[in-house]
């Protein structure tokens, strides 16, 4: 699989250079995702990774990008299942979107449903860290009314259904299940979220500790969202070196154990609600993506960009095999009668 070009390595080189910060050896590491190019630093100690943006997911300039994904990593380092951040290369001509450097975390991928429990643990972890006062929750997303942010921005991607050239009875069909979102919610306590814990973005190291790699969407918002984002057939089925289909039993299980180190958990009808959005926010984004890929690159590096220029043909091959498959009618009824047998015994 293709990984960062020459060039981009050769950029990285100079910028790290510029800061001062030296290393034995760059390794490029594979293409797997859209948002990032990953490089392993070598160095006299720990190493690090650096992490290149190609876009930004939550639709920023590049500054802006940096010092909302630099709080990311800042804000979930004291869980302890997050890589620590060591230091930032801000946007220039050679990195137009600058770059994070980060813990290497050498570990495994996740399986399922095994690590479940690991995952759980770690994202509880995650969820426990007091919530900052509001004047210092910034730049981090830290709606007054959390639930209605994750309804009032899945309603936003469904605009694209639209665009998407979905057959008629997809549409419709989600747009039922958009009409079944509950208006609002008895039990919708923010915490510090992830908002992109699908399996493949957790490591497990030789002790068995989870670690959550992929920090660029946190948000002060509604714990059930990650854990919807981690065990849903949406995300389960989407990383081809981790996919697994969930028994109900390993899924309830799940959440048990999310709740038991938690201590303090929200009630069924959230988290059910919260897995209902999260599945819709991930169907929408699929419209979305389905309209857009074939768009040309953002040759100005303004913000979100999912041009399938910027990334490995194999990779864009993958995600136009998800989409499609998530976006068909079987697969949506099968969601939706699992959240309904969730829903009766949660």
């Amino acid at each position: 699989m293709p990984t960062p070009t020459e060039a981009r390595l050769q950029a990285l080189a100079t910028e790290l250079k510029r800061a001062g910060i030296t290393y034995r050896e760059l390794t490029p590491m594979a293409d797997t995702g859209l948002a990032h190019d990953h490089v392993w630093i070598h160095r006299e100690g720990d190493d690090w990774v650096a992490r290149l943006p190609k876009q930004s997911q939550m639709n920023l300039p590049p500054a802006e990008n940096l010092a909302y994904q630099t709080a990311c990593y800042q804000r979930s380092s004291p869980g302890g299942h997050t890589p620590t951040l060591h230091d930032t290369l801000p946007p220039s001509e050679a990195l137009p979107r600058g770059g994070l450097l980060v813990e290497a975390i050498r570990g495994r991928l996740a399986k399922l449903p095994e690590d479940l429990p690991a995952i759980a643990d770690a994202l509880a972890s995650l969820h426990r860290q007091p919530l900052p006062s509001v004047a210092k929750q910034a730049p981090l997303l830290a709606p007054e009314d959390p639930w209605q942010a994750m309804v009032d921005e899945v309603r936003q991607q469904a605009n694209w259904l639209g665009d998407a050239q979905l057959s008629s009875k997809v549409t419709q069909r989600i747009k039922q299940e958009l009409d079944l979102l509950p208006p609002r919610l008895s039990d919708a306590a923010p915490t510090l979220i992830s908002f992109d814990t699908h399996p493949g973005n957790f490591l497990i190291r030789d002790d068995g500790c989870a670690v959550l790699v992929d920090l660029e969407k946190c948000r002060y918002g509604l714990p059930g969202i990650d854990l919807a984002h981690t065990s849903l057939y949406t995300s389960t089925t989407w990383d081809i070196n981790s996919q697994a289909v969930l028994s109900l039993r390993e899924v309830i299980n799940f959440y048990r154990r999310w709740q038991s180190a938690m201590g303090d958990s929200p009630d069924t009808d959230t988290l059910v609600a919260c897995r209902r959005a999260t599945w819709l926010w991930s169907l929408t984004w699929c419209a979305k993506w389905r309209a857009q890929h074939l768009n040309a690159k953002d040759a100005q590096q303004r913000g979100e960009d999912w041009s399938a220029e910027l990334t490995d043909p194999a990779v864009i091959d993958h995600v136009r095999d998800r989409v499609e498959h998530y976006l068909s009618l079987p697969i949506i009824d099968h969601v939706h009668s699992e959240l309904q047998c969730l829903q009766a015994s949660l």
